[in-house]
């Protein structure tokens, strides 16, 4: 071809004159065919096809094989990870390609490993059975379990792969690990936190340090995500308590050699703190007035500015004006500061929002969760306007569920400008429990439970368990059942089957067997309003101990008078002979809870409302009438930075209805739940008849206020959870209306019953355990009556292991 060229450069127009020629002459002069592409020789394989070798190789431009494309075959053939040594050689016009096979897998396995179990390290890493061994990704694979085990805080492991050779080009490969001791964070350090003690803020962090009771977590690893995420929580923290020109300037982790650890360095700058000033609220569409959404406010002024407070303001603001049917309604705030009263005027200004439709909502990352499970949790659907306070409320709700590691929800533009498209991408976790639980209190005797529970059965998003107690005075066995969704409804259904024993102790002298069931159906009104009705049907038996029962067996005297000898040894009270001669009650009852919450941790509270009013109306068939009514306020506040205040104040009320008389033990029976320093069931009216042994016979009505500080013990390791509590408690329980006499035996019930407030002070510790909650009490009783039982020490809790 190079010669054809350059005779035709040398012809000049000659060349050209002779092919012009020959067109016109009618025949066709036809250019040299390009020489073909080259053959490829295949030398080496074994298991891969010579032909499938041959296919990386695609000839270029006039079906030639140039430097380039031979040089894109080869990084094609390693590419593909099945050769461990590839070779290319020009003979003869033929291009030989020598290989040599990577060897075939035949297991792969982990030796040394305790702390990750093999099939956690076998979903990680990319050797794989039956695959081929490369050397390349042996070592991806060995860097990624080194980054498996640091991130459970073993920074000192080694991991050293090693290739058994076995006959017919196959091999093991073996990782052997050496996993080291654990590295945990020694110790976490802030810079510049005037407002608030350094042991606070680490209550708001998630990384916590290594202490006795670290093996119980994970929290004490250094973790560089979980860190930038405690960077997020400090300043939402600081946002909330009104310090709205904080920066988290850095947060650094170090290791130090000396201690064998991490050191931890969060550097804040705080700023002032800003309360709220003027609030208003405006509305630039035409058919929203701002009184319709004015109640949704939740900010006031002089409150301590609280982003939470301002964000759940415009979320429900959102929500308000879509339910009113302008789903396109935007609510923005405008905050306006004033650096010399430090405050901030807040102005919530409800615009038209673009008119934006959800084309389509994408579900990833839930293999075992089904999708509606997930999408019933959204307000919105495909077609509906897109509300961004809505897709906020079911990410919330997503992560509430406690059925994922983590979930995230994004959105990209769809096929028109109108339309938009929602991905959520979930990560699934664990979501089986099984315990084994003991504890201990002073009311009921050591005591111990089994249960095994499933939060998300199925991937159905419902909730079961089983579980079993026994214990020295109290055993039992029940079966519950939720479905959150009922029909496809916000509604959730309960089920719950239950049996419970409680046997005789120093507080009753009699035993008890309860047999039956609840249905519930629960409500949310909105997220800080929840209502629950129910039924309940239950049977309940009480027996004695034959020694406190001789005056209806004795046969020296018959059933009709009483002897004074049946008293010798203690007489149980009238009232619980009685019950015991009319045998099994069958109470079906049938009630409502109407449950308020806005405290800003269930488990330890720092500040908010609880509230709860219950209702019991017994009569739905069954032996026993009555109304039950009872209710219980608490109030959570931070007096000062570390010291929480608690104050509760609760009361009861039951009457009988129709005919009947209220039984004993639908009487309320009232200790240290209500006025610390006194014995279960040792506040009250109480059967004062000689010779027996003088049951609380409880009352109808009951009242109790109770004021408590709490702080945490600073010289205790924080990972306790330990504080210290002083509280004073004041209550009553009076008006027994129960039998007080019996025409079978012709006694009269002496009945001590008064409404005298009692009261006490005292100090106890409350433990947030990793075994669960405990709590040491020691109240002195103020004011009681005579025959009122004291109990100074109480100590209650349990463990799950």
């Amino acid at each position: 071809m190079q010669f054809g060229v350059g005779f035709l450069r040398k012809l000049g127009f000659a060349g050209v004159l002779l092919g012009g020629l020959a067109v016109m002459m009618g025949g066709v002069m036809v250019a040299p065919a390009p020489a073909q592409a080259q053959s490829i020789v295949v030398e080496g394989n074994r298991r891969v096809e010579a032909e499938t070798v041959r296919s990386y190789f695609r000839p270029g431009p006039g079906g030639r094989l140039g430097d380039i494309e031979v040089d894109a075959g080869l990084k094609a053939l390693y590419g593909t990870g099945l050769f461990q040594d590839v070779r290319i050689n020009r003979a003869g016009g033929r291009l030989v390609v020598t290989v040599v096979e990577n060897a075939v897998i035949d297991q792969v396995v982990f030796e040394g490993n305790r702390r990750l179990k093999a099939e956690q390290l076998s979903t990680e890493v990319q050797s794989k059975s039956r695959g081929a061994l490369s050397s390349a990704i042996v070592q991806s694979d060995t860097q990624r379990i080194v980054e498996l085990y640091r991130r459970t805080g073993r920074y000192e492991v080694t991991v050293e792969p090693k290739i058994i050779d076995l006959p017919n080009g196959r091999v093991n490969l073996v990782f052997e690990i050496n996993e080291g001791a654990k590295v945990g964070i020694k110790e976490i350090r802030f810079v510049g936190n005037k407002a608030f003690s350094s042991y606070r803020l680490k209550d708001a962090i998630k990384t916590s340090e290594s202490g006795l009771l670290s093996f119980l977590s994970s929290t004490d690893v250094y973790d560089a995500d979980r860190i930038e995420a405690d960077r997020d929580l400090l300043r939402r923290f600081y946002l909330k308590r009104g310090y709205i020109d904080v920066r988290i300037v850095s947060a650094l982790g170090e290791f130090d050699p000396e201690r064998r650890g991490f050191v931890v360095t969060f550097h804040i700058e705080e700023g002032d703190q800003y309360k709220v000033g003027a609030v208003d609220v405006q509305s630039n569409v035409r058919s929203v007035e701002p009184g319709m959404v004015r109640s949704m406010v939740r900010t006031s002024r002089g409150d301590v500015f609280n982003s939470e407070a301002v964000e759940k303001s415009v979320e429900d603001m959102t929500i308000e004006a879509a339910r009113r049917g302008y789903s396109f309604a935007a609510v923005r705030v405008r905050a306006d500061r004033n650096d010399a009263t430090r405050s901030v005027d807040l102005t919530y200004v409800v615009d038209e929002g673009a008119r934006v439709y959800i084309e389509r909502i994408n579900v990833r990352g839930n293999s075992r969760t089904r999708d509606y499970v997930i999408r019933r949790e959204f307000d919105v659907s495909e077609g509906d306007p897109y509300n961004r306070a809505l897709i906020a409320r079911a990410e919330r709700r997503l992560k509430n569920l406690n059925f994922f590691k983590d979930v995230k929800i994004t959105d990209e533009p769809g096929s028109a400008p109108d339309r938009v498209i929602i991905n959520v991408a979930v990560e699934e976790m664990s979501t089986g429990e099984f315990s084994i639980s003991a504890g201990y209190s002073t009311a009921d005797g050591i005591i111990g439970e089994v249960s095994v529970a499933e939060r998300n059965l199925l991937g159905r998003g419902q909730y079961a368990k089983i579980a079993a107690q026994f214990g020295q005075r109290t055993r039992g066995f029940d079966v519950s059942f939720v479905e959150p969704y009922l029909l496809g409804y916000r509604v959730a259904l309960g089920l719950d089957l239950f049996v419970k024993q409680n046997l005789a102790s120093n507080y009753v002298s009699y035993d008890s067997r309860t047999i039956g069931g609840n249905v519930r159906l629960g409500f949310s009104l909105r997220e800080d309003l929840s209502l629950q009705l129910r039924y309940s049907g239950y049977q309940q038996e009480i027996k004695l101990p034959e020694v406190l029962n001789n005056c209806n067996i004795d046969p020296t005297w018959g059933p009709i008078l009483p002897a004074p000898a049946c008293y010798a040894d203690g007489e149980a009270s009238l009232p619980i002979r009685m019950a015991i001669a009319n045998g099994p009650i069958f109470t079906s009852l049938v009630g409502y809870t109407l449950a308020y919450n806005t405290l800003d941790n269930n488990r330890n509270p720092t500040s908010g409302w609880s509230a709860e009013l219950r209702q019991d109306f017994a009569g739905v068939g069954g032996d026993v009438n009555f109304i039950r009514t009872t209710g219980e306020v608490r109030r959570y506040h931070e007096i000062m930075p570390d010291f929480v205040g608690v104050a509760k104040v609760q009361a009861g009320h039951i009457a009988a209805w129709g005919n009947q008389q209220l039984r004993m033990l639908d009487h309320f029976q009232m200790g240290p739940s209500l006025v610390r320093g006194f014995a279960p069931s040792g506040i009250g009216p109480r059967d004062l008849t000689p010779g027996t042994t003088g049951d609380a016979l409880g009352g109808t009505a009951y009242w109790g206020a109770s004021v408590e500080v709490q702080t945490p013990l600073f010289f205790a390791p924080r990972d306790f959870g330990i504080k210290f509590a002083v509280f004073a408690d004041a209550g009553s329980v009076y008006d027994y209306r129960g039998p007080a006499s019996w025409a079978r035996t012709g006694e009269t019930l002496n009945v001590a019953d008064s409404n005298k407030i009692r009261s006490s002070v005292g100090a106890g510790l409350v433990w947030d355990s990793p075994f669960g909650p405990l709590r040491f009490d020691y109240a002195i009783p103020l004011t009681k009556e005579s025959y009122d039982r004291v109990q100074e020490f109480r100590f209650g809790g349990g463990t799950k292991f």
